[in-house]
């Protein structure tokens, strides 16, 4: 019996062209990566040291508090608390792409971002007041890191083959929405009570599901497939682009969320920093990560997705070996971290430069999914890993070290394996009938 074939679904008459639509899905990305990323500023708020703090800014800190005991939550239970949405808002990413290539992005993009103000209200008014509440809450927030997914197959459906590395690292800069919340979140929470910035970030994403229902467009001439949701996963996750850049995005969005969610505490321990302080340098890692993703994709475009993404894994293996000698943050400390930010962000960029080059377009929500999944996870596991570390031993240099390894082999990966998958794909795409295979 022969599968049915994809379908072309005619688009509406478009209110804006690419450039429009780039912009209006890239603004959604960063409202909704702003509402996943509200938990972790507050980590090192929830958990002073006292023994590092001193008496008089430790009981200063604990009248921040919002739970009901009264108790500041161990380094263990702060990190699982911001770690929860990294992996719900990861693993939700593999259905996500599916249903945006079934639905499209105009679909699934208003409809993600409205469903996420629910969580945002509930962590605001009730569930701070239980930490084990507050887990749960935080697995409802993670939907809004499911919205890379959405965006990654949208924008491609727009762009010419020689631009989406562009477009999709321009998309892609919409994950400094965690530099919003790093940045805004404890200062409000602080200033003008604990529900405040969860009611802030709520009506965002309420006014953009709104605009976003009247000005997003799928693209002209969009391919919707008719096989069943369970299938496509499977066939998808058999394509060797859908692991090879996975291992890719693993190491260089992974190591971006772990970073961009675990900063804060490691600061506040390795440094002794304030949780303002500790947030506002995380946001300066995250604006240099934002900075650099569509600087990689566009230097993909150019130059080959291989060539840059050995340099960024070589410059990660580099500058993480160096960090974890904790160098003094006003001497050579700070650069480093900026340096290793950069090159994670635009390793970013190329890996999904790489996929939209040597994937069928109809099949680029799926792979995104997969690969966007794997990035996630990539990201949950090293918080956990660090805090254990810590725990142990009262060091991130072992941490440190385990990341330097990491991108040293991703480089002789990239080198090799996914060499030869571009230059079979390049092959291929002379023979229209074999492209895809």
């Amino acid at each position: 019996m022969t599968a049915p074939s994809p379908t072309v679904t005619p688009a509406p008459v478009s209110r804006g062209g690419p450039w429009v639509q780039l912009a209006i899905v890239t603004v959604g990305f960063a409202v909704n990566f702003w509402a996943w990323a509200l938990i972790s500023p507050l980590g090192p708020l929830f958990s002073p040291d006292r023994a590092k703090l001193g008496a008089a800014a430790y009981d200063k800190q604990l009248s921040f508090l919002p739970f009901s005991d009264g108790h500041p939550l161990t380094a263990s239970q702060a990190s699982l608390m911001v770690a929860v949405p990294v992996i719900v808002g990861s693993i939700g990413r593999i259905p996500a792409g599916a249903l945006t290539d079934r639905f499209g992005g105009r679909v699934m993009f208003p409809l993600i971002s409205a469903v996420t103000i629910i969580p945002v209200l509930v962590i605001g008014f009730w569930a701070q007041s239980s930490f084990a509440a507050l887990l749960v809450a935080g697995v409802f927030l993670g939907l809004g890191g499911t919205t890379f997914a959405v965006g990654v197959p949208f924008v491609n459906g727009w762009f010419p083959p020689e631009k989406r590395g562009m477009a999709i690292g321009v998309f892609g800069a919409g994950m400094g929405g965690t530099a919003i919340s790093a940045l805004t979140t404890v200062n409000i929470f602080k200033a003008h009570g604990q529900s405040t910035p969860f009611v802030i970030v709520a009506l965002a994403l309420a006014v953009y599901a709104v605009v976003a229902w009247f000005v997003m467009r799928d693209a002209p001439g969009r391919i919707a497939p008719t096989t069943p949701l369970a299938e496509r996963l499977l066939s998808t996750a058999k394509l060797p682009i859908a692991w090879q850049a996975g291992v890719l995005y693993t190491i260089g969005f992974g190591g971006y969320v772990a970073f961009s969610v675990f900063l804060p505490l490691y600061l506040k321990n390795a440094y002794t920093l304030s949780a303002a302080d500790a947030a506002n340098k995380m946001a300066g890692f995250v604006v240099i990560a934002v900075i650099m993703r569509p600087v990689g994709g566009t230097l993909a475009d150019r130059l080959g997705s291989v060539p840059v993404l050995v340099t960024c894994f070589g410059v990660v293996a580099v500058c993480a070996a160096i960090a974890s000698g904790e160098p003094p943050l006003r001497g050579f400390g700070t650069p480093v971290f900026l340096v290793m930010a950069a090159a994670l962000g635009a390793s970013s960029g190329a890996t999904f430069a790489l996929i939209a080059q040597v994937t069928e377009p109809a099949r680029v929500g799926g792979v995104t999914g997969l690969v966007g999944a794997a990035g996630g996870l990539g990201g949950f596991v090293p918080p956990l890993v660090m805090a254990y570390i810590y725990s142990a031993t009262r060091s991130y240099a072992i941490g440190m070290w385990l990341l330097a390894i990491c991108a040293a082999l991703t480089l002789v990966l990239t080198l090799t394996v996914i060499r030869r998958t571009t230059v079979a794909a390049s092959v291929a795409a002379s023979s229209p009938q074999e492209a895809f295979q």
